[in-house]
């Protein structure tokens, strides 16, 4: 599945999605109401398609991308044990994994700690890996949303 497939997928299967790009990167936001404020706009997707960030997982080739997913910590420590902590000079996490492998779930390089994988091409060793850990995500997103609109609504002294 190209990054075009992959863009179109998210958008089509999951709602309320807000799909941001910048620099030919989209940006995956759960959004159902178009109206979260900036500070509150956290990806729970993000689709590179080049080593802007970093550049342990090769994306200048032509057709090259980096899938990166958002879990919740339980999902995370099931996949990988605990979230590795030891980092490179380069700020590049030590995990072990080849970064650069293609249609590989693994760690990100970057924001593993923070219960983040990646997979660099997804095909179809990882696809239906890929399609239910993004399932996981959207509704971990979801959660968040709601949690947070509820203690808005329930502010004392606010209407709402």
């Amino acid at each position: 599945m190209d990054a075009s497939e992959m863009k179109r997928y998210i958008c089509q299967v999951f709602e309320g999605i807000n799909a941001v790009e910048a620099s030919g990167d989209t940006f995956f936001m759960y959004d159902p109401d178009g109206d979260l404020p900036a500070e509150r706009q956290m990806p729970f997707v993000t689709l590179v398609t080049g080593d802007h960030y970093d550049s342990v997982s090769d994306l200048s080739g032509p057709g090259a991308y980096r899938l990166n997913i958002g879990l919740t910590k339980a999902t995370y420590a099931g996949l990988f044990g605990a979230p590795p902590t030891r980092r490179g000079a380069d700020g590049v996490l030590d995990t072990g994994y080849d970064y650069a492998a293609v249609d590989t779930v693994m760690p990100h390089p970057i924001y593993a700690s923070q219960h983040w994988v990646s997979v660099v091409n997804p095909g179809e060793a990882t696809l239906e890996t890929v399609r239910t850990l993004l399932a996981e995500a959207h509704g971990f997103a979801a959660r968040k949303y709601a949690k947070h609109q509820g203690r808005l609504e329930h502010r004392p002294g606010e209407v709402g």
